[in-house]
């Protein structure tokens, strides 16, 4: 989940750093073989998963309900692919109706509404295995880009060039992007997780989403980004960063050709 809140005035963006780079083709969805089979292998791993888990899930369920009331299951509406919206299942780690009074926001460093089980939850990701259903129904994949909140997209798609580009696949309980970046701070953090999702679109394989569960067991076991990275052998960032900057160069290209025409 993103931990940062959007204000009005969006800065813009700081691409000095990143290397120029000819247009290439446009992002495209990865090959519709692989897909299908992506799919069935998701339900099966969902599956197995879920049953191995559930000891932990109840187990996590009860901690909830004896110390912070309100439902043990948190419900949100997130994006899915295509931007069709789904509900999204977690174990709750916040206190009940904690946006009753301030509206949709994203969490922040230190934020209060975390409840003391929540924040062992949400360091051991345990707070993320209900969405093993989700996978199981076909709304999100193991792999893949973190889905995000409907009320937010309207202002990244218009501060992030490509944005949107993301919901080519269905949103993931763990991604490339989780792995090789620490939580988002500013739009500059967002816009290079955007860079690390659109790449893993362009790439999506088997080998690679084997390479991501491999990295997901590695930091729940407490290794670094940098670690996971070396030892998935992940694509690094320099080569992240310069293939979203290809293709935010050639969309604009486009842009400015159908505008003439």
């Amino acid at each position: 989940m993103s931990m940062f809140v959007i204000t009005e005035g969006v800065p813009a963006l700081n691409r000095a750093s990143s290397p120029a780079a000819p247009p290439q083709p446009p992002v495209v969805p990865a090959p519709q073989a692989y897909e299908s089979a992506k799919a069935v292998l998701d339900w099966m791993l969902a599956l197995m998963l879920l049953i191995l888990t559930a000891p932990l899930i109840l187990l996590a369920m009860v901690l909830i309900k004896l110390t912070s009331p309100g439902p043990a299951i948190y419900t949100q509406t997130r994006t899915g692919k295509n931007g069709r919206p789904f509900t999204i299942y977690k174990i709750r780690t916040m206190t009940h109706n904690c946006e009753s009074l301030t509206g949709a926001q994203w969490c922040k460093p230190g934020d209060s509404r975390i409840t003391l089980v929540g924040y062992w939850l949400r360091k051991s990701h345990i707070d993320e295995l209900p969405q093993l259903w989700n996978v199981l129904k076909g709304e999100m994949s193991l792999v893949g880009p973190r889905p995000e909140r409907p009320e937010f997209l309207p202002t990244l798609e218009v501060a992030i060039p490509l944005y949107r580009e993301r919901l080519r696949v269905r949103p993931g309980l763990s991604g490339f992007a989780q792995l090789q970046l620490p939580p988002d701070s500013d739009l500059a953090s967002v816009r290079a997780k955007l860079a690390y999702d659109l790449y893993y679109v362009q790439n999506m394989s088997l080998l690679f989403d084997m390479a991501v569960y491999f990295g997901t067991v590695a930091k729940v076991l407490g290794l670094s980004p940098e670690a996971i990275g070396w030892l998935c052998r992940f694509a690094r960032r320099e080569i992240v960063d310069k293939l979203y900057w290809t293709m935010a160069d050639a969309s604009q290209i486009r842009e400015s050709a159908t505008a003439q025409n």
